[in-house]
């Protein structure tokens, strides 16, 4: 298999380099829809063989069968969960970052490719108003970001108590019921905590909400609060500004969950929401969402990386040759030994297109998220939940029940006019557009819209 037969190899390499190339260049790309296990294995056969179906009838099986058997997070009507709209420098330069076999959890092993991550997180950074120290890693996705970052905050206060000899050992996370998944997840795979602070009109955490948790249960229980600058479900940011403020009254973790919506500041027209996120002992944005570098791409900065180190870094004789040298190790920033330079494609597009750029897109996705939110707003069938933070939609069409939600949702997607799925908040079935994709337009909102009438 790994020796060089050049006609044969270079024949495979040039078909799969073939289809990336049509794939990049594909417009419009196709919706496409799932496929039932009965039909893909009477589609696709035997795949997996003990000679081989070479690399032609392979990726046949593939283009064919099993693509169209995926739905296409950048087509441009593709509005649920959260989209993955990737520029086709960044989806291209993943290519190279496959092709290239360089481990990017060490300095030794990748320092051109480190270093050049490091850019992308400093940039990110920069816009959170973060220090010139502050640093981090990019991780799989908003999951692993988060369980790292709270990782790094439980062995952070442990060592504060074990130093205080007060006893204490803080085991619990503050957080609302907004918050991501993976907070309460990944509270369950630290055996934490998780107390939930009651929201405001607004549906955000507040200082005040959170002041009075903290103190019913024992600041001192706590070694984190998460809070959140674009919610999955309908886009909250929490006040930022009061919740650190109460975080650094008590010494206690402030983590910023802005996996989606921490994109946002990039855009002048947003940024005043993010005010407070400059104190943040630790933060998140996932590049795959909203700032268009391809799956899987979560940026994870501390604001005091040597802390985050202190927790992370692993300790075997074959790791000494690195954790004695001075070097920036990815690695020792988050959970996992093992990683690929995930970051290389969003670097790799930044430094085509220019930061200027990325605000103009991001602009262009809220400007057409409000022209949503006007059109639900005269369209006397539907109702906006709430007025949209950030650029997502949530709104419910009067009259319909989860039945009439899903059956329009399928029907949807049956004629490939677009994927829009059911949601729910607090016991009611809605839907929400999530409006990521620069190429998603006004027309594309009033078509899908009038399906609803």
């Amino acid at each position: 298999m790994h020796s060089f037969a050049k006609d044969v190899d270079s024949a495979a390499v040039d078909l799969v380099l073939g289809y990336a190339r049509d794939r990049l260049l594909l417009d419009p790309v196709p919706l496409d829809r799932p496929r039932a296990r009965d039909e893909l294995d009477a589609a696709a056969g035997a795949t997996i063989t003990r000679t081989g179906l070479g690399a032609r009838r392979a990726l046949e099986v593939f283009e064919q069968t099993l693509a169209q058997a995926c739905l296409s997070t950048d087509h441009p009507r593709y509005l649920s969960f959260i989209p993955c709209a990737p520029t086709r420098e960044a989806a291209a330069f993943d290519v190279v970052v496959g092709a290239s076999s360089i481990y990017g959890g060490s300095w030794l092993e990748g320092a051109g490719a480190v270093w050049a991550e490091n850019e992308a997180l400093r940039w990110i950074a920069d816009l959170a108003g973060m220090p010139p120290t502050a640093g981090g890693v990019f991780v799989p996705g908003g999951t692993v970001g988060n369980l790292s970052a709270r990782v790094a905050a439980r062995h952070t206060a442990r060592a504060r108590a074990a130093r205080s000899g007060t006893g204490a050992r803080p085991f619990r996370i503050a957080a609302t019921d907004n918050a991501h998944s993976s907070v309460v997840s990944m509270a369950a795979v630290m055996d934490a905590e998780v107390v939930e602070v009651p929201v405001d009109e607004r549906l955000r955490m507040t200082g005040p909400a959170l002041r009075r948790a903290l103190e019913e249960h024992g600041p001192e229980s706590f070694f984190a609060v998460v809070a959140t600058c674009g919610t999955t479900n309908l886009g909250v940011v929490d006040d930022l500004a009061s919740v650190g403020e109460v975080c650094r009254e008590h010494g206690i973790w402030f983590h910023v969950d802005g996996a989606y919506g921490g994109a946002g500041l990039v855009a002048p027209s947003v940024r005043g929401l993010f005010e407070g996120i400059e104190h943040a002992d630790s933060f998140i944005v996932d590049p795959h969402k909203w700032l268009f570098a391809p799956f899987d791409c979560c940026a994870l900065l501390y604001r005091a990386p040597e802390l985050a180190r202190a927790a992370h870094t692993q300790q075997a004789g074959y790791l000494d040759v690195l954790n004695e040298a001075a070097d920036w190790n990815p690695a020792d920033y988050s959970i996992g030994l093992t990683r690929r330079v995930r970051g290389l494609p969003l670097w790799f597009s930044l430094a085509v297109h220019g930061t200027d750029a990325y605000r103009d897109a991001i602009e262009h996705t809220l400007a057409v998220t409000r022209f949503a939110a006007e059109e639900i707003r005269r369209r006397e069938p539907l109702e906006l939940v709430r007025e949209p933070d950030l650029s997502v939609v949530a709104f419910r069409r009067l009259g319909w029940g989860p039945a009439d939600y899903q059956a329009w949702s399928d029907r949807l997607l049956r004629e490939q006019q677009a994927f829009v799925c059911p949601t729910s908040f607090r016991g009611e079935v809605l839907t929400r557009f999530a409006v990521v994709n620069p190429q998603t337009s006004r027309d594309d909102i009033v078509m899908v819209l009038d399906t609803m009438a």
